[in-house]
């Protein structure tokens, strides 16, 4: 009886090692493909061609119209080139200071400060202003005294603070902003053989008001303070009084404006920045470059056909898909039979939320693209991402789904070999 058991274990790990050893290919015999390979979902709709975007007859030389909540370009008129912006600037001046000051804090002018060329409020080196009162001057009036003042306060140096303005655009994503004065004067500056301009591009600084009025924590102060009328107060010991007027005309002209900031300076020209929301929609718009004197309302003819532009011709369309997701043969896996005739499978699921608003105009389509590998290997864990649906809009990721494993696969093994011989031939 020994000799007897001993052979059939020792025949039950012969089958095992030749089950094992022929595990390691497909059904077919041809390589894996890859893990890294697209799997894309082919489209029903037909192709639709894009469009060329309309001419608008601006005056600017650089414009954009932004959808404020996703950041996307709707149109643009050199909207990448490098332009001076002049006193819009003052919009990161002034989210930097409630982000990291308090309205209560007592500024204290500097000589720096008080030498601030026009447009100034005529401070002096000594005086002290609440930092909230000076908040007002700078943003309605465009005073170029206060924002020095406002800069030395928060950041030490003006350069501190330049350094400050710097970090925060590239955290916003803008790539071609270049901060140099908290006031927008027309600077430029040497640094490592290269000359910097005090610069940004009409796309960073429709991405600077969005995060202003919408993410930033403060936010309800931003709005509160550019949308503001007219504004008075005095210094600390109450001996000069001041007036402020806001100079951004656009908010009584549309009804719907949200906040806006003007600047001119002869390098810049008139230059302007603004956020609209309407029926759910959030606008920003810039342009740099608006003409020089006497132009001086070129820049709310272009802020009124950028933002028609966008009224008109973008709504929200739902564009979420149901995603038929492929089941991916798993190499060395275990069949959920347990049958080696078959080849071990894995069923997928997406992770993403089941509604997909994006602002889309007649003609856009988006387009729903699987990145998913054609093999895995074992083992496989349960809920483990193993790739994305990804959703495309003019070339243009614009969501990722993650896609991962709705259960484990376990690896095939000698000794799993084994102890199915058993079970299908010996026992």
């Amino acid at each position: 009886m020994r000799r007897r058991k001993t052979g059939w274990v020792w025949t039950a790990w012969m089958m095992a090692v030749i089950l094992f050893l022929g595990a390691g290919t497909d059904s077919t015999g041809s390589p894996f493909v890859p893990a890294n390979q697209t799997v894309k979902e082919k489209s029903e709709k037909p192709e639709v061609s894009k469009k060329q975007e309309p001419d608008l007859g601006l005056h600017a030389q650089s414009a954009v119209l932004m959808d404020g909540k996703t950041g996307r370009v709707l149109y643009g008129k050199e909207e990448n080139l490098q332009r001076p912006m002049a006193s819009t600037t003052k919009i990161m001046t002034c989210i930097l200071a409630l982000e990291n000051g308090n309205l209560n804090d007592l500024v204290k002018v500097s000589e720096n400060a008080a030498s601030q060329p026009k447009v100034h409020m005529g401070m002096k080196e000594g005086e002290s202003y609440y930092l909230e009162d000076l908040l007002y001057a700078l943003m309605l009036e465009s005073y170029n005294d206060a924002a020095v003042a406002i800069a030395e306060h928060i950041g030490t140096t003006t350069e501190g603070f330049a350094n400050m303005m710097n970090e925060k655009a590239k955290s916003l994503g803008c790539k071609q902003t270049c901060f140099i004065t908290p006031n927008g004067l027309d600077a430029e500056e040497e640094e490592t053989g290269k000359t910097k301009i005090h610069s940004t591009t009409a796309e960073d600084l429709a991405r600077i008001m969005a995060y202003c009025v919408q993410e930033s924590p403060e936010k309800e102060n931003f709005l509160k303070i550019t949308r503001t009328r007219n504004y008075s107060f005095s210094d600390a010991k109450k001996t000069r009084q001041i007036a402020c007027v806001n100079h951004n005309a656009f908010l009584d002209m549309d009804k719907e404006l949200l906040s806006g900031k003007t600047g001119f300076t002869g390098g810049a020209g008139y230059c302007y920045v603004a956020a609209e929301e309407t029926g759910g929609r959030l606008f920003t718009i810039a342009l740099l470059g608006c003409g020089w004197p006497p132009d001086k309302t070129w820049k709310w003819a272009d802020a009124g056909k950028l933002l028609e532009y966008g009224k008109d011709n973008f709504f929200y369309r739902d564009v979420y898909q149901t995603a038929k997701l492929p089941q991916i043969p798993v190499k060395d896996g275990i069949p959920q039979s347990s049958n080696l005739a078959e080849t071990a499978e894995v069923s997928l699921f997406s992770e993403g939320k089941e509604e997909f608003q994006v602002l889309l105009k007649e003609g856009e389509e988006v387009e729903m693209t699987f990145r998913l590998p054609q093999t895995l290997s074992a083992p496989v864990e349960e809920g483990m991402q193993v790739g994305e649906i990804l959703y495309t809009l003019n070339g243009q990721i614009i969501r990722k789904d993650p896609v991962r494993t709705a259960h484990s696969v376990r690896k095939i093994t000698p000794f799993w070999c084994f102890l199915w011989v058993l079970g299908q031939y010996i026992l």
